[in-house]
């Protein structure tokens, strides 16, 4: 049997987005008059008819917006990564500022909450922070844009959901951290985190840290790799093995840490192997959470702007809700310069 036409083919046929051919079968002045006719052509063609009852539920507006927060592993019992904490405070005050209200709900990636909110009128759109593994996130990211479902997340802009992203610059913030080491008279170094498909931003600092390294004329062999997951005992691992593996001339000068709560592990595991943090090695991390300027020492970190975030976040999704188009924002970090690398 024939499987029933969707959205997304009549896109594929069309050579235009999926939220395009939703916008062109409502008749938005958004989209020119030729490829409105264009699109419902194809339609016409694929025989697909617009559900009436899906498509006047999503039409009633709650003025709430819902936050979906998405279980991280962490050292404790919190499942939440703390770099989203100061993004909750922005998001919460962006949507009151625009009179809307904001239902905030922690999520498994196992459950079906892809399928419930607006579509159940809980919420006119979704915000969503974290993702776990992105490989089993980005089909639920899909399922999402199939039943038409207004969202934005935090992350990297992913070419093959255009539009819904906001996030950070996280391969020229390896980069630049990276740059900075080398100007302090580094040049053997290791990355500790995951730089598989799982997690792209992560990836995306490695690379960044990688072309830093070349430009330098330094090749790969100088940087050292060790795979970890974003909490503070991985990183405490990872540097135990990083330094029963790699000694001598293979021997790291700094380490670089995909983010602070791996740096924290890594500090604390070469304070038990009787070294120190900068003078046996430099260690930086990434997303300057609270505890990276608390920590001994306070470790030299990439700042992302997470009240603009929230704002931007709120501020897109709202225009969404309203049929208005937006785009995928890449924002620019800043790197943050403390005691761990050595230099002020």
């Amino acid at each position: 049997m024939k499987s029933k036409a969707t959205s997304f083919d009549i896109a594929y046929a069309a050579g235009v987005s999926q939220s395009t051919v939703s916008r062109a079968l409502c008749d938005s002045p958004l989209v020119n008059p030729e490829t409105r006719e264009k699109i419902k052509k194809i339609a016409q063609d694929l025989n697909y008819k617009v559900d009436k009852n899906a498509s006047n539920l999503r039409k009633q507006k709650s003025k709430t917006l819902a936050l979906l927060l998405f279980e991280d592993p962490t050292s404790d019992d919190s499942s939440i990564n703390p770099f989203f904490i100061s993004m909750l405070g922005s998001i919460t005050k962006a949507t009151a500022s625009a009179g809307y209200d904001l239902l905030v709900s922690f999520q498994n990636l196992s459950d079906d909450w892809h399928a419930v909110y607006e579509d159940s009128n809980k919420a006119d759109g979704l915000i969503l922070l974290g993702y776990g593994n992105y490989t089993d996130y980005e089909h639920k990211l899909s399922q999402l844009e199939e039943q038409e479902t207004h969202f934005l997340r935090w992350g990297a802009p992913d070419k093959n959901h255009p539009n819904i992203s906001i996030g950070s610059d996280n391969f020229k913030g390896g980069y630049m951290i990276t740059q900075h080491l080398l100007a302090n008279g580094h040049k053997r170094f290791a990355f500790i985190g995951d730089i598989g498909a799982s997690a792209p931003e992560l990836k995306a600092r490695y690379e960044g840290c990688m072309s830093a390294l070349h430009e330098a004329k330094l090749g790969s062999a100088m940087l050292q790799h060790v795979d970890a997951i974003s909490t503070e005992s991985d990183g405490y691992l990872a540097t135990l093995q990083l330094l029963d593996e790699f000694v001598g001339d293979k021997k790291p000068q700094a380490i670089v840490c995909a983010s602070d709560l791996m740096a924290i592990g890594a500090i604390r595991a070469i304070n038990d192997r009787g070294m120190q943090v900068p003078k046996d090695f430099a260690v930086v991390g990434y997303d300057n959470i609270p505890a990276s300027s608390f920590s001994t020492p306070a470790i030299t970190t990439v700042q992302q702007n997470t009240v603009l975030a929230g704002q931007l976040l709120v501020t897109n999704l709202l225009k969404l809700i309203h049929n208005e188009s937006v785009v995928d924002i890449l924002m620019q970090p800043e790197l943050v310069i403390r005691r761990s690398c050595g230099a002020n």
